[in-house]
């Protein structure tokens, strides 16, 4: 078979004309993203929390019991955003009580996004720790139901949980520096029961971003080159926290 070197050399000259119009294409218009571009997201657990993001770890409680502390941390968003965390209650895993074995904890997990995102009773909950069965603290036991290895994943299908259930702060009782931190508008949540459920996992899907901002998505840059990130605006106030 004869091959015309010219037209081979013009075909392999075509398709690297083309692959480099659709990078700058991909390209057009992705920066490098900096700190305006993140929100900021408010986390109060009573007592742990991890929490993922597009199935990512994000945020890990640095405080497995006391003293009580709200974690704060910059996230850079991208929409569909698909929420889940595992929060606990400081529990023997035996027992299902603290404090030595001599106290019945309570429970809680509260939540806000600087773009809107906030916990509530349209989130998903399900225990996978419960005691002391009955409340009985003589003979004090634990029910364990094992976790699912993918309960952060996007496509992990939660469809059969219950929706959380909202808890005021009263039936809560945050401690110090709750009242330091912005969650107006988020209601604590937990399953139904706040007190025996030691082990919650929570979900939530958030389709597009509550505040109705647009913000640019930086999912892809691994496969692209993006331009220098846009300049800080040095007038702009700083977040409050």
């Amino acid at each position: 078979m004869t091959i015309n070197r010219s037209l081979l050399m013009r075909y392999f000259f075509g398709m690297a004309v083309a692959f480099g119009l659709l990078t700058a294409v991909a390209a057009q218009g992705i920066r490098k993203p900096s700190v305006d571009d993140t929100i900021l997201a408010n986390v109060y657990a009573d007592n742990w929390f991890q929490m993922y993001i597009n199935g990512e770890l994000v945020a890990v409680d640095s405080i497995k019991f006391i003293p009580h502390n709200v974690v704060s941390v910059d996230l850079l968003p991208t929409y569909p955003m698909t929420i889940a965390v595992m929060a606990k209650d400081n529990a023997d895993p035996k027992t299902g009580m603290e404090y030595a074995n001599t106290n019945i904890g309570d429970a809680g997990f509260i939540l806000k996004f600087s773009d809107g995102t906030v916990t509530n009773g349209h989130w998903k909950a399900k225990s996978y720790s419960h005691g002391p069965v009955n409340g009985d603290t003589k003979n004090p036991r634990v029910e364990n139901t094992s976790i699912p290895e993918n309960w952060f994943a996007i496509d992990f299908n939660d469809s059969d949980w219950s929706n959380a259930n909202e808890y005021t702060e009263d039936e809560v009782g945050p401690k110090q520096p709750y009242d330091d931190s912005d969650f107006k508008g988020a209601k604590f949540i937990w399953t139904r029961d706040i007190a025996l459920d030691n082990t919650v996992i929570f979900r939530h899907h958030v389709a597009t971003s509550p505040d109705g901002k647009q913000r640019t998505d930086f999912s892809n840059l691994n496969n692209v080159v993006p331009d220098a990130p846009k300049k800080k605006d040095s007038a702009k106030k700083k977040r409050p926290r």
